[in-house]
Order: structure tokens, then sequence, then C-alpha cells
């Protein structure tokens, strides 16, 4: 009698569904990651941008991010447009401010520091028309405020949801830069 009570025990322990949950955001956890969107609208054709990422977690959702950015805004000039293209660097610190009981989403809140340099027009000052750009290129220092939401789509891939405000000295054409943007982020190790 004892030993079917411990088998049907041993087959009710096998057949309870109980997933397990990974450890999510824990200190010292690594991720990479890239982002993709617009610049100051949702419309594509006026701007856009594309990053990635290194991200260290130091436990409660909070991590240091270190990246690069590509941001080109195209403004209109005639029949054509003119493109002003900035590369930057970036490293921050994001401050998880919520997050649901499962783990699953968590919101955030950045502060980066940025530098970089913008080129208008590719360094070439004059357009087809025989009209000449007065914006040069130039170094660029500011900051950016980031608010991100992370959502686990599975135990190693997270999708990212950001709007991030910029704003960059030594630009000549505008300081404050509006992202919205979408992207994914692989976690290296649990």
């Amino acid at each position: 009698m004892y030993k079917s009570i411990i088998l049907c025990l041993f087959i009710l322990c096998l057949s309870v569904p109980d997933p397990a949950h990974a450890q999510r955001h824990l200190s010292g956890q690594r991720g990479l990651q890239v982002t993709a969107g617009t610049v100051g609208s949702l419309n594509p054709e006026k701007g856009f941008y594309a990053g990635a990422a290194f991200s260290t977690y130091k436990g409660n959702g909070n991590h240091w991010v270190l990246g690069g950015e590509y941001l080109e805004k195209r403004h209109p000039y005639g029949d054509m447009t003119v493109p002003q293209a900035q590369m930057t660097a970036e490293a921050g610190y994001y401050l998880n401010f919520l997050s649901d009981g499962s783990k699953t989403v968590f919101f955030s809140l950045g502060l980066s520091a940025l530098a970089g340099y913008e080129t208008v027009n590719w360094g070439d000052r004059l357009l087809p028309d025989g009209a000449t750009v007065n914006n040069g290129d130039a170094f660029l220092y500011g900051g950016a405020l980031t608010l991100e939401v992370e959502i686990f789509i599975a135990d190693r891939i997270i999708l990212l949801v950001n709007v991030r405000e910029r704003a960059l000295g030594g630009s000549s054409a505008g300081l404050l830069h509006t992202q919205p943007g979408i992207g994914l982020k692989f976690m290296l190790n649990r």
C-alpha cells in the first residue's frame, strides 16, 4: 500500500504543470540590444535612427548601457531633401521604476551622456541647383532622457519599446530630437 501511494504521488507531481520561470534582471546579467525607429514624427521618410548597445544589470532591473547610434533627418529643400546624419556614442544608467509580479514587463527611465559627430549633406556644401549649404559638420555633445518598456517574449529575448528625447549641443539643425522606437534585446547569461 505504501509503495502505491508513493507511486501515485510521483505520477501526480509529474502531471501537474508548473512552468519554471527564469531569473530575470539579476545583478551581473548582460544583454545585447538593437533598436530602430523614427525621428520627430512617426514618418520614417522625415528621419530614422538605428542603434546597438550592451547592457549590464545591477539588480532590480536597473542597468548600465553602452552603445552607438546612427540618426538621419531629412530636411525638405525644393523638390529634394538634404540629409543631416549624426553618429553618437552613449553611456547611460536606466532605473527600473515599475515591473509586474511575474517579472515579464519592466518600465525604466534612463539618463545618458552622448557624444558624436554630425554631417549635413555628407559634407557636400553645394546643392544640385547651385545653392550652398551654410551648416557644416560638427562635433556633438549632450544627453538623452529615455522611457523604456522591456517585455520578455522568451527567457533570453526581450522586446523593447522606447521613447527618448535627445538634447545635443553643437548641432547646426536643432537642439532637441524625439525618437520613438522599438527593438530586441538578447540576454547573454542567466
